[in-house]
């Protein structure tokens, strides 16, 4: 059982701040720690400067884990849909009990996209996932005990911080080069066949289909998921100058910024609040075009 994670936040577009505000505290009971608008130097950090003045609001779970959900108000795209498309695919949720989030999320601004159910060849876990008002996709896991080869956090309340983001991926070992490169991580799981419902479903294929995915780790910490995207996924779309639909962006901790950006860090960056604690970022566009925002630990 592990509860050190590199991973700080994940950032999510949405249409009506807060509206998505009100499902995620009352819903998951997630509470907002901070609001504010984006500044010129952030935005120009996430190479969108067309999010300047955006209003955002920072929320994170009532356990007090220094994780957080950072929502975004921007304009919906066209076209965008979401699982179908390079990129940040679901935020994964640590849960005291997925039956009892299901049954919250009956009644509520989510959609159920996949019932509770034990994961293919992972028994310890029983998961579900949902979607929300702007595409974004959430998995909330109930961990039993730690599956072989696998280190990972109890939740601490009803739905406690993000424990792993998934992403999708075109080409998944370049993506997974890519990733070690950058974060000085390890590849935890190479490549596992499972029957993924959920691609399943988006991709109008027998909800048998098996599926390759990956794991990436920073020692006994599993913090990403890495799926191989089949033919049929596309880019996803996007402003110009804006962030990506959907779930935009992921933001890590790394120790040294100059070496995981390998020199790209021309003139550092410092933003105050919660996630950033005055300390210097850099966004890295990954494979894909998958943004990585890394900052640097204290």
């Amino acid at each position: 059982m592990s509860d050190a994670t590199p991973l700080r936040a994940g950032t999510v577009c949405v249409a009506d701040l807060a509206r998505s505000r009100e499902a995620y505290e009352d819903t998951i009971a997630y509470r907002t720690v901070e609001t504010g608008t984006v500044s010129g130097s952030l935005a120009e950090s996430w190479h969108a400067p067309e999010a300047v003045g955006a209003a955002y609001a920072l929320l994170q779970p009532s356990s007090g884990a220094e994780t957080w959900l950072r929502l975004v108000e921007t304009s919906p795209v066209e076209g965008f849909e979401p699982v179908v498309s390079h990129g940040w695919t679901a935020l994964e949720f640590c849960v005291w009990d997925v039956a009892a989030v299901a049954a919250r999320l009956a009644d509520s601004p989510f959609e159920i996209v996949g019932p509770p159910r034990r994961l293919d060849g992972m028994d310890a876990l029983c998961a579900m996932q949902a979607r929300g008002a702007d595409g974004e996709i959430l998995y909330f896991t109930q961990i039993d005990d730690d599956p072989p080869g696998f280190s990972l956090p109890r939740a601490r309340c009803f739905v406690d911080r993000l424990f792993m983001h998934v992403l999708g991926a075109s080409d998944l070992a370049a993506t997974q080069r890519w990733i070690v490169r950058h974060l000085g991580c390890a590849v935890g799981v190479e490549r596992m066949e499972i029957v993924y419902t959920l691609l399943a479903r988006a991709f109008g294929v027998p909800l048998h289909t098996r599926f390759t995915i990956s794991t990436v780790t920073l020692g006994s910490e599993v913090f990403l998921q890495v799926d191989q995207m089949p033919p049929g996924a596309r880019r996803r779309p996007a402003r110009p100058g804006m962030l990506p639909p959907g779930i935009a962006m992921t933001t890590l901790s790394v120790p040294d910024l100059d070496a995981a950006a390998h020199g790209r860090v021309k003139s550092p960056t410092f933003h105050d609040g919660a996630v950033y604690a005055g300390r210097r970022s850099v966004t890295l566009s990954g494979p894909d075009g998958t943004l990585f925002e890394l900052v640097e630990e204290a």
